[in-house]
């Protein structure tokens, strides 16, 4: 199906009566598992990363892996399930959601996209959705990663199509949406170990997980304890006996 015939879609759905709406049995699952478990972790990484970086913000959505409906004839034909990852600001994001349904969303789609590559859909990432996230979604900022090349791209709408993000000195590439960094990092996540997509601050330091910021805190604590208890000895005192 083509772009042209997605955005002649969204069109026709954009004109249609309320009424219609109800006639359609939105699923929020459809029992196909992802690529791999490896796609489900980093799904959740990102996820997990945005939630505890934006902790203390609720004005966005945050979401993956989920149904997304942007037409009534999409939703009839299911022939799009939606991105790996997004993004959307300025919205309820206190609000729980099985599925992003933009009629009911005032229209909104996603500010950020980020698609996993796989074999099985490389092609429709590379080309198609590109198309249908520039032409149809609009969205600001497009990213996807192939794990089998570690490669990393990302572009920024212009008019009607993307223009390539460039990395900087360090291999990150900016997100004005985010107002951060993407690049790789290699690590254990969920104990696997591999080459993950993370968010990085405006200085380029690690967007930190919860587990990651409480061991940092511990070893500072433990470096604290070792400190004063050198220092205790050095006075005569055992540190032990206080």
């Amino acid at each position: 199906m083509s772009v042209l015939e997605l955005k002649a879609q969204l069109e026709s759905q954009q004109a249609a009566p309320e009424a219609e709406l109800p006639e359609i049995e939105l699923i929020t699952e459809d029992g196909i598992p992802l690529e791999s478990a490896w796609h489900r972790a980093q799904i959740n990484l990102l996820i997990e990363s945005m939630q505890h970086y934006w902790r203390d913000r609720k004005d966005y959505y945050a979401g993956g892996n989920m149904f997304l409906y942007y037409s009534l004839e999409q939703a009839r034909r299911r022939y799009y399930r939606g991105p790996d990852f997004f993004v959307v600001r300025g919205v309820d994001g206190t609000r729980p959601r099985k599925a992003w349904i933009v009629w009911e969303e005032e229209g909104r789609y996603p500010d950020l996209i980020i698609e996993l590559i796989s074999p099985t859909s490389a092609e429709l990432d590379r080309v198609l959705k590109k198309q249908l996230y520039a032409e149809v979604f609009r969205t600001p900022e497009y990213f996807w990663y192939d794990p089998a090349a570690c490669e990393l791209q990302g572009w920024h709408l212009t008019n009607s199509h993307y223009e390539p993000l460039l990395p900087d000195e360090r291999g990150l590439l900016w997100s004005r949406v985010l107002e951060l960094h993407l690049g790789l990092w290699e690590g254990v996540y969920q104990g696997e170990a591999s080459t993950w997509v993370r968010f990085y601050d405006a200085q380029g330091k690690l967007v930190l997980l919860p587990e990651e910021e409480l061991a940092l805190y511990l070893e500072a604590e433990r470096r604290r304890a070792e400190r004063l208890a050198q220092k205790l000895r050095e006075l005569g005192i055992e540190p032990d006996t206080i």
